[in-house]
């Protein structure tokens, strides 16, 4: 595990935070982002407005879900480094190869388990 990727990984959560901040509030209870409605257009009340907003919302709404997920893996990743356990295969615990770390330093799994990955728990 190089001081690189950790850097990388570090500076990839901060620019997560920020964009997660841009659209969405952070719940210290719960650990969870909730995305915030676009002030822009709120006071307007016609029927087009209301239907661009809800559109809007969805979006926005579903970036959230994926940047929460992209921040937890990031977050997941850099424990593992502190604890020691960073690139072992959750699932057979072989070292995950590097060239797969290069692409996807938020790994889980080595090449033979990636298909399995999206079946582990958060």
């Amino acid at each position: 595990m190089s001081s690189i990727q950790k850097n990388n990984l570090e500076a990839e959560l901060t620019r997560v935070k920020e964009e997660l901040s841009s659209i969405a509030q952070y719940d210290e209870a719960t650990g969870d982002w909730t995305a915030i409605p676009d002030a822009v257009g709120l006071a307007e009340a016609d029927e087009n407005s209301e239907a661009d907003g809800l559109e809007e919302w969805n979006e926005r709404t579903a970036t959230v879900t994926q940047l929460e997920m992209i921040h937890q893996n990031i977050v997941r990743a850099l424990q593992k480094i502190e604890a020691g356990t960073y690139g072992t295969c959750e699932i057979c615990g072989t070292v995950i190869e590097e060239d797969r770390l290069e692409v996807l330093p938020t790994a889980r799994t080595c090449k033979e388990h990636r298909d399995e990955e999206r079946t582990l728990s958060f």
